[in-house]
C-alpha cells in the first residue's frame, strides 16, 4: 500500500468524469492495489470518503470510512465501504444544509443541501451487488464521493457564497451550531 498525492482544486482531473470499471478489471491486481492506495489515502489524511480522481484515477471508485476522525468528530461511525460503480437514487424530498469540506479543497468549507435519505446500487471491491439504503450524515457523505466521479465539487453546490469558511473560522464561528443541528439529525434518523 501507498500513500498517494491528492489533486486540489483546479487541476483538471476534478473536472473529468470518471471512467465505469468493469468486473474483469476490478479483479486485476493493479486495480486492488488502487483501492488498498485509496484507502490509505483517505485515513492518512483523516477523511471521511476519497474518490479515486481525487489520486488522479478516474475510474468511478470511492471509499468511505468514518471512525474516530479528529476533522469530523460529530459524524457517526460509518465502516470501510467501497463503492464501485455507484449509483444513488433519491429517497424521498427532505433535504438538510451540510457544512462540508473537502480534501481537494483544502481549508474551505460552505453549505450544501442534501439529501436525507438514499438507495445505493454498486459493487463492492470484488465485483458483489452492494444494495442499501443509507441516511443522513452518511447519505450526504457519499452524494459528496460521487459527486467527485461526476467532475463535481462541493464548491459547485453551494447557493449561498456566504457560508463559505476557512476551517478555523467554521470551528471558531458555525461549529457548535452545525454540530447541534446535525446531532438532532442523527439522532431522528441513525446515521
Amino acid at each position: 500500500m501507498a500513500i498517494r498525492k491528492i489533486a486540489t482544486i483546479g487541476h483538471p482531473v476534478l473536472r473529468q468524469v470518471a471512467r465505469p470499471v468493469g468486473r474483469e478489471e476490478l479483479a486485476t491486481a493493479e486495480m486492488q492495489t488502487l483501492i488498498d492506495d485509496l484507502v490509505e489515502t483517505m485515513r492518512d489524511a483523516d477523511g471521511a470518503g476519497l474518490a479515486a480522481i481525487q489520486i488522479y484515477q478516474p475510474l468511478r471508485i470511492v471509499a468511505v470510512e468514518v471512525r474516530d476522525n479528529p476533522r469530523y468528530p460529530y459524524k457517526p461511525k460509518i465502516p470501510l465501504t467501497i463503492l464501485v460503480n455507484p449509483e444513488l437514487t433519491v429517497v424521498g424530498e427532505e433535504t438538510f444544509d451540510n457544512n462540508e469540506g473537502c480534501l481537494s479543497v483544502p481549508n474551505l468549507r460552505g453549505v450544501v443541501r442534501r439529501h436525507t435519505s438514499l438507495s445505493v446500487r454498486a459493487w463492492d471491491r470484488h465485483g458483489a451487488l452492494v444494495e442499501t439504503q443509507v441516511f443522513g450524515l452518511k447519505a450526504a457523505t457519499y452524494q459528496h464521493e460521487v459527486d467527485h466521479l461526476d467532475g463535481k465539487l462541493f464548491v459547485d453546490r453551494v447557493t449561498d457564497p456566504t457560508t463559505f469558511a476557512s476551517w478555523t473560522e467554521f470551528e471558531r464561528h458555525h461549529k457548535a451550531a452545525f454540530v447541534q443541528r446535525v446531532a438532532a439529525l442523527v439522532a431522528r434518523l441513525g446515521e
